[in-house]
């Protein structure tokens, strides 16, 4: 049995002082694969030497959608660093309105949609799939992917807490559910919902370490490893055998890894 941890940031304080320990942790709890993600392109090349360094681990590229001070990235900046083999998505992106900080105008986040935008048609470009964030900006993060035609690639939305029908519309466009640590939280209703009511041909598991620890671990520093308690407990809300959450989990993100995640029209 083996599983996948579909989003994590190797390269973050809290992980990246202890590398072969985490990834050696990671291997024996069974986890046979693992996703770095990029958050700015001032990181992209450290994301991309871990993956390199690793047979098991891939990487993303893009700019995290709440990064203020760092370099804007253009459709070339994310193309000719995605061409490496290694990198087989795009993002983090999408939206986050939980702040609310703006580009220092009071709810202003025309530069988020901006920066989405950008990489939906990085991807579009690549033919490769989108891990989109989205944070209290479910109805903006569908409709530019509707208008920027993201259901061409498809891709992942990222440790989701949003509702089950926001989950079925991403569905619908060729998007992923990944289930974050979150899922374990006692209070993490909606997510455990959309756990239990979303079929498991649809669903991704992850860490989003170093955040986010599951039970028996919140509190402390995530890691890839943990993300054998996210299937466990996705087992117990489906009333199905860890084993079949470890199988299908794996197989979605092969699918999702050869950007095969496309909306069928």
């Amino acid at each position: 049995m083996t599983f996948v941890d579909s989003h994590c940031h190797l390269n973050y304080p809290g992980l990246n002082e202890d590398t072969e320990g985490v990834l050696s942790r990671m291997q024996a709890a069974g986890v046979k694969q693992a996703l770095n993600i990029c958050t700015t392109l001032e990181e992209a090349d450290q994301v991309l030497a871990l993956a390199n360094a690793h047979p098991f681990l891939l990487a993303s590229v893009g700019v995290h959608p709440d990064n203020l001070g760092v370099r804007e990235p253009t459709v070339d900046d994310l193309v000719s660093r995605a061409g490496n083999k290694k990198v087989i998505a795009i993002g983090e992106t999408g939206l986050d309105y939980y702040r609310r900080e703006g580009d220092g105008k009071t709810d202003d986040f025309g530069w988020q949609q901006s920066r989405f935008r950008t990489h939906i048609r990085a991807a579009r470009t690549l033919g490769k799939p989108i891990i989109v964030h989205t944070r209290e900006a479910a109805t903006d993060t569908l409709r530019i992917m509707k208008e920027e035609g993201a259901s061409v690639v498809g891709g992942v939305m990222h440790c989701f807490t949003e509702t089950v029908d926001v989950a079925k519309a991403a569905i619908e466009m060729g998007f992923l559910i990944s289930l974050s640590g979150i899922v374990t939280f006692k209070n993490a209703k909606q997510v455990q919902q959309v756990a239990v009511e979303i079929p498991l041909e649809h669903l991704m598991i992850e860490t989003d370490a170093p955040f986010l620890a599951p039970a028996p671990h919140r509190g402390k520093v995530n890691e890839p490893a943990y993300v054998v308690h996210v299937a466990q407990k996705i087992a117990e809300l489906k009333q199905l055998p860890i084993e079949e959450i470890a199988r299908v989990t794996s197989a979605n993100f092969c699918r999702f890894a050869a950007g095969a995640l496309g909306a069928q029209h």
